[in-house]
């Protein structure tokens, strides 16, 4: 029997066959490349129109959650505009051509998040190629381990911040004169945010940022009609373990760790993302919601 994101499934039992590996790749790392290959709901998500004729900005669309974003908002008619970078082109061309399949516009716009010109064009080629904006997802991300703060360099510590926090804010700013009332945005924080590991200590501080960026800035927003969420992941299986995210010694029981007992699927991540993008979500704004199998957090 097929299965979709209705399927009634035993989470706990969902991907048994689930096998990671220790495994590098050099940054940004590809899910072309990747073993296991991550559940990106290609065979699985089944629209049903809750974003029929919108317009969304998606960054780190290539791979990962933003991939798995992309598909799922495609495949509920909103038409998308893809960031990456430009070495994730053979991931990148995959994801847009299901999205083609899809019926909808697409475009692709690879480029360097830590480029404050990239963030502001990325918006004005968005609008330009969708006809209008409507949805900004802030996924793109940079995550390397360090065990040691006096081995973290200045240079990692300023990349790390200028992906995750700077281009949210760049993007973010360029993006608020074409947003209508109705419009949403979306960005990606994380467990990290809460419950930091002490090898991501540069990470995990960007995550936190994020977390309050979305609170205050949904306040800021909310009278105009615009709401601003955040969604905040667990261990998902995406190329940013494989390429440093994580130590290698620890991909194989990765996840492992949750109430549930597994690392999570990007394909898990989309339906949040969709419910945060869609009208059903009118009166959440400032939430984080948490999609991390089951680890408390506040």
């Amino acid at each position: 029997m097929s299965r979709d994101q209705y399927t009634f499934v035993n989470p706990a039992e969902l991907y048994a066959d689930f096998d990671p590996q220790k495994q590098h790749q050099p940054e940004p790392g590809l899910d072309a490349e990747l073993t296991p290959k991550a559940d990106l709901g290609e065979d699985t998500y089944r629209g049903t129109g809750r974003l029929a004729g919108r317009k969304a900005l998606i960054t780190g669309a290539d791979s990962g959650i933003g991939a798995a974003t992309a598909i799922a908002f495609a495949r509920e008619g909103a038409d998308v505009a893809m960031s990456y970078l430009p070495e994730e082109e053979v991931d990148a061309s995959r994801i847009a051509g299901i999205l083609q399949d899809a019926g909808v516009t697409v475009v692709t716009l690879p480029g360097d998040l830590k480029d404050p010109g990239y963030c502001r064009s990325l918006v004005e080629r968005s609008v330009e190629g969708l006809g209008g904006l409507d949805i900004v997802v802030n996924n793109g991300g940079k995550q390397v381990f360090n065990e040691d703060l006096t081995t973290l360099d200045d240079q990692q510590f300023d990349d790390t911040f200028k992906t995750n926090v700077y281009a949210m804010f760049w993007i973010t700013k360029a993006a608020l004169p074409h947003l209508k009332p109705g419009s949403t945005i979306i960005n990606t924080t994380s467990i990290q945010a809460y419950n930091p590991s002490e090898t991501l200590v540069d990470y995990a501080s960007t995550k936190a940022t994020i977390n309050t960026f979305t609170k205050a800035l949904a306040q800021q927003l909310a009278p105009k009609g615009i709401r601003v969420n955040a969604v905040a992941p667990g261990p998902i299986w995406t190329p940013l373990q494989v390429s440093d995210g994580q130590p290698q010694d620890k991909l194989p029981t990765f996840g492992e760790q949750t109430p549930i007992g597994r690392a999570g699927q990007p394909a898990e991540l989309a339906p949040a993302y969709v419910f945060l993008a869609s009208p059903e979500s009118s009166y959440v704004a400032g939430e984080t919601l948490n999609v991390n199998g089951g680890s408390p957090t506040p």
